[in-house]
């Protein structure tokens, strides 16, 4: 496996990002519901030019449209907990932090673990491929609408809902000052062992399978990528020259389960989510959005009494 942080697309986007053939321009139009900051962050493929921006801060409730080459690949996904060092002047971040020490990413990826979307726009056949990946682990529902375009899987996609709370202990990520969970790693990031990376012996999808952790995220996400051979049920295409929607904490359509949680703002002001699942809802994004939200919610409440039982 490349390394984590490095753009790895799955390997059917990869192979699509060859026949991209030029274009003009698409928008994402990048929307932070959540209750915090949000700061999203680009990083393009080999080959394809940058966006006109690599990261930026995003306040609770904005939205920024972003031109991108419309023959465009890359990954894009949000940072959190971020602060500046009064001393040093240096940018860093809690979660998906990129390296640069700039809210500006500069060519440099997310540090595991980090909620993807992965794009190839205008690629083979004049289609958009698509995607939301966990591969790299968690760290924010993340939710993809395409705004036009057809084609049989043309539709929303994403991790609709909030699993830090539910991830298995050895995968968690807690904040060092609270001890709420913030992330959740991936297996292959937890434990670098070859069969949860799909590397070495276990470099293709005849040999590399999906693991009870994979498992775990399968069943939370139904459409995002869970392991790195997880192309068939998890790769969403539209014709090309549409642009798209991008929601950090999608509309949330129930309130968390528990009520042990202190009132008081911990880990800079994200939810607590240790001892409740927050489903996540798509008022604004259409049936689609809806469609998957319904479907998602059914999959994690199987998720949450399996873990209470188990």
């Amino acid at each position: 496996m490349a390394s984590l942080k490095s753009l790895r697309l799955p390997p059917l986007l990869a192979l699509l990002s060859f026949f991209a053939p030029v274009a003009s321009s698409a928008s994402f139009t990048i929307t932070n519901n959540c209750g915090y900051t949000v700061w999203p962050g680009l990083l393009s493929g080999a080959g394809t030019a940058p966006p006109e921006t690599t990261g930026f801060s995003l306040a609770a409730g904005q939205s920024r449209s972003i031109a991108v080459a419309a023959s465009w690949s890359g990954r894009l996904w949000g940072r959190t907990l971020c602060s500046t060092d009064p001393s040093t002047g240096k940018f860093t971040c809690a979660t998906g932090d990129c390296g640069s020490g700039t809210p500006e990413c500069s060519g440099s990826g997310a540090t595991p673990p980090a909620t993807l979307a992965e794009f190839t726009l205008n690629g083979a056949g004049g289609m958009d491929f698509f995607d939301v990946s966990l591969v790299d682990g968690y760290n924010l529902p993340l939710l993809v609408v395409p705004t036009a375009g057809s084609g049989g899987n043309c539709a929303a996609t994403g991790c609709a809902v909030d699993i830090n709370g539910l991830c298995p202990s050895d995968l968690r990520v807690t904040a060092s000052d609270s001890g709420y969970a913030t992330a959740c790693r991936s297996a292959c990031e937890a434990f670098g062992q070859p069969e949860f990376c799909c590397s070495g012996e276990f470099a293709s999808p005849e040999t590399c399978k999906p693991s009870s952790y994979s498992q775990f995220f399968k069943n939370a996400c139904p459409r995002a990528y869970s392991y790195a051979y997880d192309d068939a049920t998890s790769t969403f295409t539209c014709s090309a020259g549409g642009d798209y929607v991008i929601t950090f904490c999608p509309s949330t359509t129930s309130q968390k389960a528990g009520e042990n949680n202190p009132s008081k703002p911990v880990a800079g002001n994200l939810p607590l989510t240790n001892n409740s699942m927050v489903f996540i809802g798509a008022e604004s994004t259409g049936a689609a959005a809806a469609q998957l939200v319904d479907a998602t919610a059914i999959a994690v409440a199987i998720v949450f009494f399996h873990w209470l039982l188990y």
